[in-house]
């Protein structure tokens, strides 16, 4: 089932997070802290990402939803904070 999202909205697959950095410090809990997830999907308001690209997006705007035994993320366009 492929889900379409609507306006300015992108579906996505969150990564892991990142418990520690490249030279090996670990990494602290934060209130919140960026998250980050691949593009599976965008709607057709959507101008400045794409499909596959990673992003970092705060936590707590997306909304969580379980499709076919996935997990996927709806975000805002003006959730996103960045590419990678």
């Amino acid at each position: 089932m492929a889900i379409k999202p609507l306006a300015d909205r992108v579906v996505a697959v969150k990564e892991a997070a990142l418990e520690k950095t490249a030279s090996g410090f670990y990494l602290g809990e934060a209130k919140e802290k960026p998250s980050y997830a691949t593009i599976k999907s965008v709607g057709p308001d959507v101008k400045t990402v794409k499909k596959d690209d990673r992003i970092i997006f705060r936590e707590y705007s997306a909304t969580e939803i379980k499709v076919d035994n996935t997990d996927y993320l709806i975000i805002k366009e003006e959730d996103i904070l960045a590419t990678l």
